[in-house]
């Protein structure tokens, strides 16, 4: 198994570690995780050096292992993201997260004026395509398109 360190960011024992979070992306995914409520450790890497990206952000939560459905939540803000599941230091599972096609209960609708906003019903978007980085989202609700970067 392939060890996970970085100068930058110290390792962690057990956990999960987020990587390849586009820059300016992983403050909002520790918001949308709700990791800041986590009682462990939390280290938050932030416009970190990356052959991949230029700029990266990375975020590790020790004692928590993401469940598949944290994953595809991360895919929202950063499609292009790597979990990788930490046991003893060492990598033991490494996988790159999934778009889902239908985003229930996890962002809000971004038109204020939307019922889900008003009403207690869930948000429901629909992923309607995937361009790059380019992530186009339409709200079951009020019909409204928008994209990830209007994520609040």
């Amino acid at each position: 198994m392939t060890t996970l360190s970085s100068p930058a960011v110290s390792a962690i024992q057990n956990g999960t570690v987020i990587d390849h979070i586009d820059a300016g992306y992983g403050l909002k995914i520790v918001q949308l995780l709700k990791i800041a409520t986590h009682k462990k450790q939390v280290t938050i890497g932030l416009n970190l050096p990356s052959n991949k990206l230029d700029l990266k952000d990375i975020i590790k939560i020790e004692g928590r292992e993401l469940s598949p459905e944290e994953a595809n939540q991360v895919a929202i803000l950063a499609p292009d993201a790597t979990i990788n599941i930490i046991n003893n230091f060492e990598v033991n599972n490494k996988f790159k997260v999934t778009l889902p096609n239908t985003i229930e209960a996890v962002i809000p609708c971004p038109n204020p004026r939307c019922i889900s906003n008003h009403d207690k019903i869930p948000s429901s978007l629909k992923v309607l395509r995937r361009i790059r980085k380019n992530i186009r989202l339409q709200c079951h609700y009020c019909r409204e398109l928008f994209t990830q970067q209007e994520i609040r």
